[in-house]
């Protein structure tokens, strides 16, 4: 894509607001976005900017709205945006929207930060609601924090269910091979009788044999799944090789270049790069 990528490193840990500071010198630019590298959504960074530049305060957070608020520390915006407090895991109901950790910024907010370990969260963010600096921009779509394997497989299957909507409104044609929200690299070999779907996404070069039936699931670049092998709610690693007649389900995970022997059953498993597995794991354990 022809972008540049510059690099800031920490030499020790300075929380979530103190890298700004370090980075202070590296942000040309009066507006700058900050990411938590976790989350998913549809990133809509043009309507941010807009948002934050029609205020022309210093900050903008992006909010989602969930069902259950109770769990989540809660963010109370008044009605032209800008947000009068933070009520954390309220018991009772007082709003339904949460921080999506997606902020447009003005240039000003680095004056309120040291390159020392600070919390944007819960240092910066209240003193800039105290001074009337900080808005709400609610996301509209979906958004998933995708930083255990559970979540990003929803997350996955929510931006699978939103390329197919929008293919739908599109007039697309789906594939008649495939069962909804997939997705299959060009380059990858499916074999005949194969179930492939819903919910998957198939990388670069993977080799499904026959009678492979796959659902809710992503393989990485390079995976070979031997025929009859059952895979459901699991992430593969890049280059892995799973044998014959297995079956992997309850959210396994497979680091690089994993071997599975043949007739294996797996639940929950999470394991390491370059290890083989040889007998059954039936309860979530962790192969180092």
């Amino acid at each position: 894509y022809e972008v540049e990528i510059v690099f800031s490193i920490e030499d020790k840990p300075l929380g979530t607001a103190g890298p700004l500071a370090l980075a202070r010198d590296m942000i040309e630019t009066e507006y700058f976005f900050v990411l938590n590298s976790d989350v998913i959504c549809l990133y809509p960074f043009r309507n941010l900017l807009l948002f934050h530049k029609s205020h022309g305060h210093e900050g903008t957070l992006m909010v989602t709205q969930v069902k259950e608020p109770s769990k989540y520390g809660v963010i109370i915006s008044e009605r032209n945006g800008r947000i009068s407090r933070f009520v954390e895991k309220p018991e009772e109901f007082c709003g339904d929207k949460i921080n999506a950790g997606i902020y447009c910024f003005s240039r000003a907010i680095l004056k309120r930060i040291e390159p020392v370990r600070t919390s944007i969260e819960t240092e910066v963010f209240p003193k800039m609601v105290l001074d009337g600096e900080l808005f709400s921009y609610v996301l509209d779509g979906y958004w998933m924090d995708i930083g255990q394997p559970k979540d990003y497989l929803t997350g996955t299957c929510l931006h699978l269910s939103w390329i197919e909507e929008k293919s739908a409104r599109d007039s697309r044609t789906p594939d008649p091979d495939y069962r909804p929200n997939t997705i299959v690299d060009e380059s990858a070999t499916i074999g005949e009788r194969c179930q492939i779907g819903p919910n998957v996404v198939i990388g670069r070069n993977v080799v499904i044999e026959d009678g492979v039936h796959l659902s809710r699931c992503v393989l990485f670049d390079g995976v070979h799944v031997k025929r009859g092998s059952f895979i459901n709610s699991c992430i593969i690693g890049w280059d892995c090789m799973i044998g014959e007649w297995c079956r992997l389900e309850e959210s396994c995970v497979l680091e690089k270049n994993v071997r599975v022997a043949d007739g294996i059953h797996m639940l929950g498993a999470t394991v390491c790069s370059h290890k083989n597995v040889n007998k059954h794991v039936r309860e979530p354990t962790c192969i180092l």
